[in-house]
């Protein structure tokens, strides 16, 4: 079996990262793995502090994988252009990738999942992508294929990134040829509202890739039980959340069993279960405590 390599971005969240690469370390496969590891630059002085003490926390990982490479940036280019050009970097060098950001804790099978999930569908080129995570727990169902991209502990292959992946500027470039259709789609109904990244700056990595997956009319391998957590969502770049206001619905524990998968020769999307994803990811996925339900009450009403 050919080992994917990770890669890993990280900013200025020390604690993060320690528990992230702590995970992944304890991965049944992390001694044949390679880990390239993309430290975005600080803005001032007290953000380099934090920048350099996440690069000594990395330092300690030195010898718990098979390779093990620190990509230390001088200035800081942003989450966006850290992650397209470190991907960039690894393709450069691997026919796939495993991206963890400095907030995914994995299973220790996880990257068991990965690797099998890239030999067995290395040569079905409609399966797009590979996610670790899912808002879903399905009881039966190890593992299914959904057009939704989950960016949370993710791989895919070199031809499908370099042969579908563009970085849209505006709106209207990453919307050009698209139909009504098309976006109800992408944002199941409206319940789902992932088009509104489109009118962020830079526009991030992940709705682009999900526009791209759309495009090509391709699919996304998910397990049917998380195999990541993520532990930054109340300080990340692109999402937030408030503990005394709400939760995260799927906030739970990655898998502690090996997933099964088997070899399907033409994957397709199951309406049953895009209709529980439609449900589940309604607010996306986020139930809201007492106090939070009179605060977003009020701040509807005020709005208008």
């Amino acid at each position: 079996m050919k080992y994917a390599p990770v890669a890993l971005f990280v900013y200025n969240r020390a604690d993060n990262t320690r528990r992230t690469l702590e995970a992944l370390a304890r991965n049944t496969l992390a001694r044949n793995t390679q880990v390239y590891v993309f430290s975005d630059g600080g803005k001032d002085a007290k953000s380099w502090a934090l920048v350099n003490e996440v690069r000594k926390v990395v330092s300690d990982f030195a010898g718990a994988f098979a390779r093990f490479e620190l990509v230390a940036r001088s200035e800081n280019i942003y989450l966006e252009r850290n992650i397209t050009e470190g991907i960039a970097q690894v393709f450069a060098e691997h026919n796939r990738i495993i991206v963890l950001e400095d907030d995914i804790v994995t299973s220790p099978y996880y990257l068991q999942y990965m690797n099998q999930a890239f030999e067995l569908y290395e040569d079905v080129p409609r399966v797009m992508h590979v996610a670790g995570f899912t808002n879903l727990a399905l009881p039966d169902a190890p593992f299914y294929f959904t057009p939704h991209m989950s960016g949370w502990g993710w791989g895919t292959w070199r031809d499908r990134w370099n042969g579908h992946f563009l970085h849209y500027k505006t709106r209207e470039e990453a919307l050009a040829g698209l139909t009504s259709d098309d976006e109800n789609a992408l944002q199941y109904g409206g319940v789902f509202p992932c088009l509104k990244s489109l009118d962020k700056r830079p526009i991030p990595w992940d709705i682009c890739w999900e526009i791209a997956i759309h495009r090509a009319k391709g699919l996304c391998l998910t397990p049917g039980r998380t195999m990541v957590r993520n532990i930054g969502l109340s300080n990340g770049t692109h999402f937030r959340s408030f503990r005394l206001l709400q939760r995260f619905e799927f906030d739970r524990l990655p898998q502690q069993q090996p997933l099964p998968l088997v070899r399907i020769d033409n994957p397709q999307a199951d309406p049953a279960i895009e209709a529980q994803f439609a449900q589940a990811i309604t607010d996306w996925g986020i139930r809201y405590t007492p106090l939070g339900k009179v605060l977003r009450f009020l701040y509807k009403r005020f709005k208008q």
